[in-house]
């Protein structure tokens, strides 16, 4: 992706909001002084297609047969993404605590998946998605988000996002803004680290 199409992409979340600063519980359980709140976006249909875009271009040469994203996070972005390369758009959820693909969902062996999230960071979600589909027999050609929040850690598959977004990281023992008394939110959905 160029880095005009980045800018572009960080100027629309900063204006839906979703791009947030302070001091925030993340997943993981670090702290962070950034935060990437993609549904800010998503509650914009157009913009989210325009944001996701450039990157359903880059998936066009994939061939790929299904988009999966898992719950919450990936369903929207699933659908956009599927609706854009007109390909079936599915998601799996938690049952009893184990990733799954429920509601009729089915998939082929040898399908090309595509694994879809709105933020991606550690890849939890969408690894516990890619294990819910190991016994299928279907080809996993990537990730693709809204926003990469790796801060450059590997992931096993290529990831395509339409924003790379670098926020700094702390162990909360070690956090300066907990030293400075600031807030601490948690805006994920997530409840266990």
């Amino acid at each position: 992706m160029t880095d005009t199409y980045m800018e572009e992409n960080l100027q629309i979340l900063q204006d839906c909001e979703a791009v947030l600063q302070g001091h925030f519980l993340l997943s993981s359980g670090r702290h962070s002084d950034g935060y990437a709140q993609c549904a800010k976006l998503l509650m914009y249909p157009d913009k989210a297609a325009q944001v996701l875009s450039g990157v359903v271009r880059k998936l066009k040469e994939l061939k790929i047969d299904k988009v999966i994203g898992p719950a919450m996070g990936g369903i929207i972005v699933a659908y956009e993404i599927g609706r854009q390369l007109g390909v079936p758009a599915m998601f799996t959820e938690r049952e009893n605590d184990v990733m799954t693909l429920r509601r009729g969902f089915t998939v082929e062996k040898g399908d090309r998946i595509l694994i879809t999230e709105d933020v991606i960071t550690t890849g939890k979600s969408s690894l516990e998605t890619i294990e819910a589909l190991k016994d299928f027999g279907v080809e996993i050609v990537g990730l693709a988000a809204i926003v990469d929040r790796r801060n450059g850690a590997d992931f096993p598959y290529p990831v395509y996002a339409a924003l790379e977004f670098n926020v700094t990281s702390y162990t909360p023992e070690e956090c300066p803004l907990c030293k400075k008394g600031l807030p601490l939110v948690k805006p994920g959905s997530r409840k266990k680290f």
